[in-house]
């Protein structure tokens, strides 16, 4: 089954601010996948089941900018953000996987982010 159609992003600055309407552009058996009308933002949820199960939220994001070495030519520039679970196909219920996440996104926001500000600064 799919999320709602369509999804929605929401971003702050340094980004252009506002909501983004992601609509749904494709769906398969284990996959989906939304996508705004510029094509700079997608959401892709999977799932993959094999000895363990493996699901996937992605959020892929696009923009268009000067190049830092020569600000005359601009260039596209890209980066994603993925949230993953990798759990046994028995053992944990979906209330202890969510219980897991949890515990993970209170570190993340933490602080105002501060854990994940100082890791995408390189520490750990």
């Amino acid at each position: 089954m799919s999320f709602a159609d369509p999804q929605s992003v929401t971003f702050a600055a340094p980004l252009p601010v506002g909501a983004v309407s992601l609509p749904r552009v494709s769906v398969g058996q284990y996959a989906s996948t939304y996508q705004d009308t510029s094509g700079l933002v997608k959401l892709s949820a999977s799932s993959q089941i094999g000895k363990r199960t493996r699901r996937v939220l992605r959020l892929d994001h696009s923009k268009i900018a000067a190049n830092p070495f020569d600000a005359s030519v601009n260039q596209s520039f890209s980066m994603s953000c993925y949230l993953v679970f990798d759990t046994p196909l028995i053992g944990y219920t979906v209330a202890e996987q969510l219980e897991v996440y949890r515990g993970l996104k209170g570190q993340a926001v933490a602080s105002s982010d501060a854990i994940v500000s100082k890791l995408l600064g390189g520490e750990s």
